[in-house]
C-alpha cells in the first residue's frame, strides 16, 4: 500500500504468535499524522531495522523489556527525518536515530534521539541501524569485553553472515584470531570466507557439522559468540578449551518455541562442561549493559568501516507493508545480511 498524504500508516500487533509468527499476527492501520507539541518533533521514518529480539517483544512472557500490547505499534529502531520541530536541538530536515517503530510518523520529545553523523547521513544512513548501530555495537562489546579474544585464539560465531555475526568474525580477525563461522547454506559460507575474511565457514544444515567443526577447530575453541543455540551450541560445547568464554547475545533457534524441549535433562552435561573447563558464560543486553560505552564503539568501528576493514551487507525490504514478511523471513534465516526496511 503506497503512502497517502496526511495519513500515518502503522503496523500493529494483532495477536500473539503461537510458535513462528505469521502474517495474521500483524495489522496495517491508517491514522492521522500526529502533531508535535512544545519541545517535541515530528519524525518521518526513512529506514526501519528488523531484528530477532522483536519476536520476544511479541510474546507476553517475562523479559528484560515490556511486551508490545495487542493493538500497539510494533517496536523498532529507525533512521527518521525531522519533519516539524518545536525543539531547538533537532532542526527540521535533520536525520536522527530513533525508536519510532513500524510506522511512517511518530512524535518525540527528543529523549533517546541522536543526530546522525553528517558523513553517514549523506552516504548510507541505514548503516546507523546495522554495522554502525545496535548490531555492530552488540558484536563489538560482546566479543571484546566478554569474549576478550587474544591473538592466535580461535573464535567461532554462528549466523556468521548476519548483522551481528559478520561483525564478530571480522573484529576477531582484526585482533589476530582465527575466525570460524557457521551459517545457513553454501552461498553464505562462501561469502563469509571470500568477502568477510573468515578462515572457514560451515553449513549448519550439514548433518556432519560436529565432525567438520572439530576438524576446523583442531586446537579447540577459545571464544564462542552465542546468538543461535540449539544444535550449533551442542556441536561447539565439547570443543571449548579450558578458560574459554561464551558471550550470549541471543538464542534465535528457540525464539519460536512455546515450551521447553522434552527429553532427557541435559543440564548435568552442560553445567559439567562449564565447571570442568572453567568456562565463562555471560549473557548481556547491549542497551542495558553498555550504553555508556557507545562513543568508544563509534570511535573504533567508524574508521574500520570507512577503510573497508569491516565489510557489511544489507538485505533491503521495500516498503513498510513488507516489514511483517521481512521479520518472518529473518526468524527463518531467509535473509542475507542486516535486514532493513526502506520506508520513505
Amino acid at each position: 500500500m503506497p503512502q497517502t498524504a496526511g495519513i500515518n500508516r502503522r503496523i500493529v500487533l494483532a495477536s500473539r504468535p503461537k510458535g513462528a509468527p505469521v502474517a495474521e499476527n500483524f495489522r496495517l492501520e491508517e491514522a492521522a499524522i500526529p502533531e508535535p507539541g512544545d519541545g517535541e518533533v515530528l519524525l518521518r521514518t526513512s529506514w526501519l531495522s528488523l531484528d530477532p529480539y522483536m519476536r520476544g517483544r511479541m510474546s507476553d512472557a517475562p523479559s528484560y523489556a515490556p511486551p508490545v500490547g495487542i493493538g500497539e505499534v510494533m517496536v523498532g529502531g529507525t533512521v527518521s527525518r525531522v519533519e516539524r520541530s518545536k525543539n531547538p536541538r533537532f532542526p527540521e530536515g535533520a536525520l536522527v536515530v530513533a525508536y519510532s517503530g513500524w510506522q511512517d510518523y511518530a512524535v518525540s520529545n527528543g529523549a533517546g534521539l541522536a543526530l546522525l553523523d553528517a558523513s553517514l547521513a549523506t552516504a548510507r544512513p541505514s548503516l546507523a541501524l546495522g554495522v554502525l548501530g545496535m548490531p555492530g555495537f552488540t558484536a563489538y562489546m560482546g566479543l571484546l569485553d566478554i569474549g576478550n579474544p587474544k591473538a592466535g585464539e580461535t573464535v567461532v560465531v554462528a549466523a556468521a553472515t548476519g548483522a551481528v555475526g559478520s561483525a564478530v568474525g571480522q573484529i576477531a580477525k582484526l585482533k589476530g584470531c582465527r575466525a570460524i563461522g557457521i551459517a545457513g547454506g553454501a552461498d553464505k559460507c562462501a561469502y563469509a570466507v571470500s568477502e568477510l575474511g573468515f578462515d572457514a565457514c560451515l553449513d549448519h544444515h550439514d548433518a556432519d557439522l560436529p565432525t567438520k567443526l572439530r576438524a576446523a577447530c583442531d586446537k579447540g575453541i577459545d571464544v564462542y559468540f552465542e546468538n543461535v543455540g540449539g544444535k550449533v551450541f551442542d556441536a561447539v560445547l565439547p570443543l571449548m578449551n579450558t578458560l574459554g568464554r561464551i558471550p550470549v547475545c541471543g538464542l534465535v533457534s528457540g525464539y519460536n518455541a512455546e515450551r521447553l524441549p522434552e527429553g532427557p535433562d541435559r543440564s548435568p552435561v552442560v553445567l559439567g562442561a562449564i565447571l570442568r573447563r572453567r568456562l565463562r558464560v555471560q549473557g548481556f543486553i547491549i542497551s542495558q549493559d553498555y550504553g555508556a560505552r557507545l562513543p568508544e564503539f563509534i570511535r573504533e568501528m567508524t574508521p574500520w568501516v570507512a577503510d573497508g576493514k569491516v565489510k557489511f551487507r544489507e538485505h533491503v525490504v521495500k516498503g513498510l507493508e513488507g516489514a511483517p514478511a521481512g521479520l518472518i523471513g529473518l526468524l527463518r534465516g531467509d535473509n542475507f545480511g542486516k535486514v532493513v526496511v526502506e520506508v520513505a
